[in-house]
Formats: C-alpha cells, structure tokens, sequence
C-alpha cells in the first residue's frame, strides 16, 4: 500500500484480534481498513491468542485493506509481535504511543512494513514532524493524548485543537496520509457527525472508528459531495487561467488545482 492509496482510506475500524466475531463480520462491512488490534482493546491474559488471531484472520483475507495494531515498543509483548507480525500479510502495521522518529525507524527496520504511527502523547505532538516521514501515516490517539496531557472528564476536543492541527500539518508537510482520532459516542449520531465535518475540515483524510454502526457516516462526510463535485466541475469548466471571477468569488490556478484534486479522489 503507497500513501496515494491509504488516503483513499475514510474509514479505519479498530476491532480486538481476540474476537472472532468481530472479525468475521468485518469482512463484509464497508469500512475502507480494517485495523485488528493487539494492544489496547485485548487484555494482557490474551495477548497471545490476539497476535495468532490477527495473523490467521490476515491470511483469510477480507477483500479490503487490513493493518495489526502492535503493542508499544516497551511492551513485554513488542518482540513476539515483530516476531509474528513481519511475516503476516497485514499491509500495513500500526505502531501506538509513536514519540520519537527513532522509535518509528527502528520499529519500521524490525518488521520490515510500512507503518501508521499513533500520536496519542504529549512527547508525540511535540515530535510529530521528525517522525511523519519515516511513515505513511499518522493517526491522531485522542484518548490516550487525552490522559497524558492530565485533562478533565468531559473536557471534549477544545483543548486537543493545537495537537490535532500540529499532527495534520507534519502529516502534510511530509505528504502522508493522516486520520482523525475514535468518537466514544456510540448512540450519538449527531456527536459523530459533527467531529466527522470537523475532522474533515481540519484536513484528516478519513476518521478512525470503534464500532461497525459509524461507517456509513465517515465514509460519507470524508467523500466529496455531490455539491462538491458538480461545483468543481464547473469551476474548472470556466476557468480560463489567472485570477477571474467565478460565481461571486476570486479563483486562480490553485483553485483548479484543488478541484480537480477532489474530482480525482471522487472517482478513485
């Protein structure tokens, strides 16, 4: 998988390797990647039979992208998950709690794959823009960043806004892909939509999720309208070159360029 691929990912549903369940039904949903997780969502007793699951599930394929969430690189378990994992079809390997390039190297010379590295600390906002290029991508860990920066219950996204902006900016600037952060809210449709637009207006390129019911949202909000495409349709059909007028608005070449960006992505 290049980068040009996994931004096309909208949608990235982490579920626990150890749940058989949930892996079976998650080869027939619409999520763009499939991320089998070993580390948070599996208790230490299990770890184990998590890593072999993810391993067997990747095998039997599930017609769409798959990445395995390893456990951190100080983990008592990061040495059978390289071990494991290096040879596994997963695409691609999501390493957590990403702090310095270093790590991300080193994580990435051991396991010979591609990796999604988590910024979920303190130290990994403040690093962000050494370790993207050693990447294909960044994924903003809002909870975990949540805890390590001491916030309040029920604080929400306002004190995350400078660290979710830094994570898209070194995503950028290293031109990876980068994804927004899991919405606790199961039962909240609105909640969901909301961060979504947010999310997307911020620049992720997709939006990681924790349960199969809140697919269809992000994979609609992170797709271009309908609205979107027909505007950026006639916006490239007038434009003549330069700076001119275009339905009320200055637009130059740069518009055009992102218009025919978004059709691109619309018809990939």
């Amino acid at each position: 998988m290049d980068v040009a691929s996994l931004q096309l990912c909208r949608s990235l549903l982490f579920l626990p390797a150890s749940n058989p369940r949930a892996i079976e039904k998650a080869r027939g949903l619409d999520a763009d990647m499939i991320v089998l997780d070993c580390e948070d969502a599996v208790k230490p007793e299990d770890k184990g039979a998590a890593r072999a699951a993810a391993v067997a599930a990747v095998a039997g394929g599930f017609g769409k992208p798959v990445a395995i969430r390893m456990n951190t690189t100080t983990s008592q378990w990061f040495a059978d998950d390289v071990e494991a994992f290096r040879t596994s079809g997963a695409e691609v390997l999501v390493l957590p709690k990403a702090e310095t390039p270093q790590q991300v190297q080193d994580g990435a010379m051991l396991v010979g794959k591609p990796l999604l590295a988590m910024i979920e600390t303190a130290s990994g906002v403040l690093n962000a823009a050494a370790i993207a290029p050693h990447t294909l991508g960044l994924v903003a860990g809002t909870n975990d960043l949540s805890a390590d920066l001491e916030l309040p219950a029920g604080a929400g996204r306002a004190p995350l806004m400078h660290s979710l902006q830094v994570t898209v900016l070194a995503a950028r600037a290293a031109r990876v892909a980068v994804f927004d952060g899991v919405y606790n809210g199961l039962e909240d449709e609105e909640g969901l939509i909301a961060q979504c637009v947010e999310g997307r207006s911020f620049g992720f390129d997709g939006k990681s999720l924790i349960h199969p019911s809140q697919i269809e949202i992000a994979n609609r909000i992170f797709s271009p309208s309908e609205a979107e495409i027909e505007t950026a349709e006639r916006l490239i059909a007038a434009a003549t070159g330069g700076a001119e007028r275009f339905e009320g608005k200055m637009i130059e070449t740069l518009h055009v360029d992102q218009a025919r960006a978004l059709l691109r992505k619309a018809r990939r």
